[in-house]
């Protein structure tokens, strides 16, 4: 197995690859490619509770705007990046949205695609869930960037074997500009780990408890876990242990004193956001940001593999 051995420069005198993160969110996307090396330049986004989180944890601009618009898209153009980073909002396409592309925000996947073909950015990241690629938008997006000269790589991965102690899947579709298609799909496989990282490997006995509570989509479905294996995927709703629940015959413990439901914060570490990250705001709005959030070490993961491969590509130069 071959493993990316990680040098914080591209080559001798080449700077860091410009960035600029669209759909940001709260920052996951941001963070993780930041870590990675890569220069941030600016951010976007529309729901102003992740803005002013956001705002909190960066020094580069974030602006509140309406992608759609074009004064807006021209901005981003005239500053030139490098790479364009980002994921349009999944829930029209999520298991745990509508699943219906008819609500509307299925065509911001086509606005993101639209915006790159203007910009021309030498690579570019596209992120959603994996139904994505069963959606009508996602042939449009894909003809889009065909179109514009884009060699196209697309991975499903899971992010446990990414480094986050999660069992969360997530779609990639990284674009190289006059790439080959699946150029990256030998980069983004050969770090994967061996086995999917569990809660205990990566909190330790830090939680204070083995057992702990996360809502099911109906009691059907289990609702109790351990520390030791990996956390089911951190949704945009949390709630406490509800009187309703009766128990499922995979729970490894009854609803009792050692089960307790996961805090807010402790959900962000779950993502991978490390404790210094700053959060402000209500229940709700938080537990959405930080359940739409890319994890901070999957974004980290994407990055130095498409790193690598910008290394490889200057080398043979």
């Amino acid at each position: 197995m071959c493993r990316i051995l990680w040098r914080s420069r591209r080559t001798k005198g080449m700077g860091k690859l410009k960035t600029i993160d669209l759909f940001c969110g709260c920052g996951g996307m941001s963070l993780g490619f930041q870590n990675a090396g890569y220069d941030i330049m600016s951010a976007y986004d529309k729901w102003e509770p992740a803005v002013k989180v956001y705002r909190m944890n960066f020094t580069h601009p974030i602006y509140q705007d309406d992608l759609a618009d074009p004064e807006v898209q021209e901005r981003i153009i005239d500053a030139n990046p490098d790479i364009i980073i980002g994921g349009p909002p999944c829930q029209d396409f999520s298991s745990a949205g509508h699943r219906n592309e008819d609500f509307g925000r299925a065509v911001l996947s086509i606005t993101y695609s639209e915006i790159i073909v203007k910009a021309k950015p030498k690579y570019f990241v596209m992120e959603n869930v994996p139904e994505i690629t069963k959606s009508r938008s996602i042939k449009v997006v894909i003809d889009n960037f065909k179109s514009a000269g884009y060699g196209l790589t697309q991975k499903i991965l899971d992010a446990s074997y990414c480094g986050v102690p999660q069992s969360r899947k997530r779609f990639f579709l990284i674009g190289v500009l006059g790439g080959e298609d699946d150029a990256l799909l030998g980069y983004l496989e050969c770090n994967l780990a061996e086995k999917p990282m569990t809660m205990f490997d990566y909190f330790g006995n830090s939680l204070g408890t083995e057992y702990y509570f996360r809502v099911p989509r109906s009691y059907s479905r289990r609702g109790v876990f351990s520390i030791y294996e990996p956390c089911q995927t951190i949704r945009g709703v949390d709630r406490p242990i509800p009187k309703g629940y009766k128990g499922h015959p995979s729970d490894p413990v009854e609803i009792g004193p050692k089960v307790r439901a996961l805090t807010i914060l402790e959900r962000s570490y779950v993502q991978t956001f490390p404790k210094s990250f700053k959060f402000d705001g209500n229940k709700g709005d938080l537990n959405l940001m930080i359940g739409n959030a890319v994890p901070v070490k999957l974004a980290e993961y994407v990055a130095v593999a498409i790193k690598k491969y910008d290394d490889d590509q200057l080398r043979k130069k």
